[in-house]
């Protein structure tokens, strides 16, 4: 796949990043959310300062995986336990986003959870890192740039400006 094309020909500006790994450029986050599971957990635990926290919701590494869901679940779980019991001053949960889905409790509490992160983004606690802003119609340049893995934050697609007919 080809991924050396111009963004700015296409009106995409990309934020201007060092060259280095993720490791190198935080410096130890109080709390960190993974969706991807595998070997990145474990720098993502390792990335926390004491008393941080690491809340583990997919394990999306495991569609990859030879192993059952099941196996991969179990190997997460064992993980954040092990974790947890070891005296490193750090916590590793899983927040089962699915939990009583279709219940209307289930539907309360998502929509609490969605305002209070609404109010978070609104106040500026919580920061979206955006690494480029592409027009759907360009959402082949989009998609070649989220699996370059050099994106740093998340590939936006906005609607087309020309779609007033």
């Amino acid at each position: 796949m080809n991924t050396s094309f111009n963004h700015s020909q296409i009106g995409v500006s990309l934020p201007n990043l060092p060259k280095k790994s993720l490791q190198s450029n935080v410096t130890s986050p109080d709390a960190v959310f993974d969706n991807v599971g595998g070997a990145g957990l474990t720098k993502s635990f390792r990335l926390l300062k004491r008393g941080g926290t690491l809340v583990s919701y997919a394990i999306a590494s495991a569609m990859l995986s030879t192993k059952s869901m099941l196996v991969n679940f179990i190997d997460l779980i064992a993980h954040l336990t092990w974790w947890n019991l070891m005296p490193n001053g750090r916590r590793a949960l899983f927040y089962d986003v699915m939990a009583g889905r279709g219940s209307q409790a289930f539907q309360a509490r998502s929509q609490e959870d969605f305002a209070q992160i609404m109010n978070l983004l609104d106040s500026g606690v919580l920061t979206p890192r955006i690494a480029a802003r592409f027009p759907l119609d360009h959402i082949q340049q989009a998609m070649e740039l989220a699996e370059s893995r050099t994106a740093y934050g998340k590939v936006i697609l906005t609607p087309n400006h020309s779609l007033n007919a």
